[in-house]
């Protein structure tokens, strides 16, 4: 009887033993009524990032093939481009200001330059719901302003969340 007592403990102890070893991640369910246990200088902080971890909004990806409307902004040069270097640059700086607060706001999903030095300048993409706001936002632009960028509005299909690789 005692070797069978001996056996059974054995294969309870290698069992637990051999789990333990998988390395598993377990997933905890909070505790609804802990009590709050005294805080040590430093346990707060570490405890914020993963209540924050817990905040985060799940961000589903497109079905694939999901498609969404964007606008397409071709930017050309403008009929005014004689402004001296100074004016040039300030110009230049406003334009990538507004750029930049635009794609801060969630609504310039792409824009770049091209590189061939031709009167195609450079491309906007708009995440915004109307071709009306896509215009607003293009004369809104200071280069557009000044004269020196036109740009050409057109609805362009995407699919949904592509990304540059």
């Amino acid at each position: 009887m005692q070797l069978k007592h001996i056996l059974l403990l054995a294969g309870l102890f290698w069992g637990a033993a051999s789990a333990q070893a998988q390395n598993k991640p377990v997933a905890k369910e909070p505790a609804k009524h802990a009590a709050k246990a005294p805080a040590r200088q430093g346990a707060k902080e570490a405890a914020k990032p993963a209540a924050q971890e817990q905040m985060k909004p799940v961000i589903k990806e497109p079905a694939e093939g999901e498609m969404k409307l964007y606008y397409m902004a071709l930017l050309r040069k403008g009929p005014n481009r004689n402004q001296d270097s100074l004016t040039s640059m300030r110009i230049q700086d406003a334009h990538m200001a507004h750029i930049n607060k635009l794609a801060a706001e969630g609504k310039l999903t792409l824009a770049g330059p091209f590189m061939d030095d031709g009167d195609l300048r450079g491309i906007f993409i708009f995440n915004v719901q109307t071709m009306e706001e896509a215009k607003a936002l293009t004369e809104a632009d200071p280069a557009v302003k000044a004269g020196r960028l036109i740009m050409e509005l057109h609805p362009w299909f995407a699919q949904k969340g592509a990304k540059l690789k």
